[in-house]
């Protein structure tokens, strides 16, 4: 899938913002529950340590301080804002968690809503967003990752528990008439690889009445198959990636940054050789807070601008890739002020 412009109009990434739990848990900390060490998961992953939201944080309130921050950086009122999008699997309410956003920050002109798509979330919602944008219908909006996977890790099995924490991050994108700063995107999903990675529903049914059943909600754990996983990030997002850069005529040495999803450094490492993209254009921060989700691109991009690294003009490739299976990549230049 291949962006088709449907009007003159453009869009611009004009702020970011992030905002993460306070609490810390290193590997070593992680090791006094499960049989694992810090060289062991620091070996295979890249993770050093992650943050988990305690019991006076919630993920609306993270995901509302990384919009805020997002908006300062865009000079907007609350009351400038025509559409939120909040990309979470693990949202507060079930039923929605961007309405939840959209009260803290005062935004009562916007309309917000939730968008699923894991790991892919953000990048899948930014590109979404840009299409309501493009009409000309909406000038404003905020685009959030955020997610709590530590509500479905099982932290007694260290294969997995290891890899994940919380976090959120954003972006304001905002309606051009005289350039464009999301030069294309390609988006993919194979539901036949699905069972790689899944977040499934309870097979608990209990007896209604007469006979009858119903299944109790709730969640199982998260469960992955960590070496289909690898196999498939590191086949599909060099590949999405090259085929984005032909569409747009652009080669790698061209870019200022590579910024991919932070699932794995070993993942960020192949992919950047693919293309021989030097390691100080490969952004990542992977070793502080793990997988995030749907927030690790948003969370790594409002560092490299905070930090100085990213700055206006600068062009960026991102790939977001994860459960669905789903992944997708964007070619964008940074236009927000530092």
């Amino acid at each position: 899938m291949t962006r088709t412009p449907t009007s003159h109009f453009g869009v611009l990434l004009v702020g970011s913002g992030s905002a993460t739990p306070s609490q810390v848990i290193s590997n070593d900390q992680l090791g006094k529950r499960v049989d694992t060490s810090d060289e062991w998961i620091k070996s295979r992953t890249g993770i050093a340590q992650r943050r988990v939201i305690s019991n006076h944080e919630t993920l609306h309130g993270l995901s509302a301080k990384a919009a805020q921050k997002a908006m300062s950086m865009a000079n907007w009122e609350p009351e400038d804002i025509d559409l939120l999008v909040l990309a979470t699997s693990t949202p507060d309410d079930l039923f929605g968690s961007a309405t939840q956003v959209q009260a803290e920050l005062g935004a009562k002109n916007a309309v917000a809503f939730d968008l699923t798509a894991a790991c892919s979330g953000f990048l899948f919602a930014m590109i979404t967003v840009s299409q309501f944008l493009r009409t000309g219908s909406m000038k404003r909006a905020l685009v959030i990752g955020a997610d709590q996977l530590s509500r479905w890790v099982d932290w007694d099995d260290r294969r997995s528990c290891v890899l994940f924490g919380d976090g959120a991050g954003a972006i304001a994108m905002e309606l051009s008439k005289e350039e464009d700063g999301l030069i294309g995107f390609k988006m993919r999903s194979d539901g036949a690889r699905g069972s790689c990675l899944n977040l499934n529903n309870n097979e608990d049914f209990e007896e209604l009445v007469d006979g009858t059943v119903f299944q109790k909600g709730g969640f199982s754990p998260i469960r992955m198959n960590g070496q289909e996983v690898y196999k498939f990030a590191v086949r599909e997002v060099p590949a999405i990636l090259e085929s984005l850069l032909n569409t747009n005529n652009v080669k790698p040495k061209e870019l200022d940054w590579l910024l991919l999803h932070q699932a794995n450094q070993r993942i960020l490492d192949a992919v950047a050789e693919r293309f021989s993209i030097p390691s100080e254009k490969v952004l990542s921060n992977l070793a502080r807070y793990g997988n995030t989700s749907a927030a690790t691109i948003p969370l790594m991009l409002d560092e490299g601008v905070k930090d100085g690294r990213i700055k206006p003009g600068d062009l960026i490739a991102s790939s977001g890739f994860g459960a669905g299976l789903s992944w997708g990549a964007a070619l964008f230049r940074w236009h927000g002020h530092n």
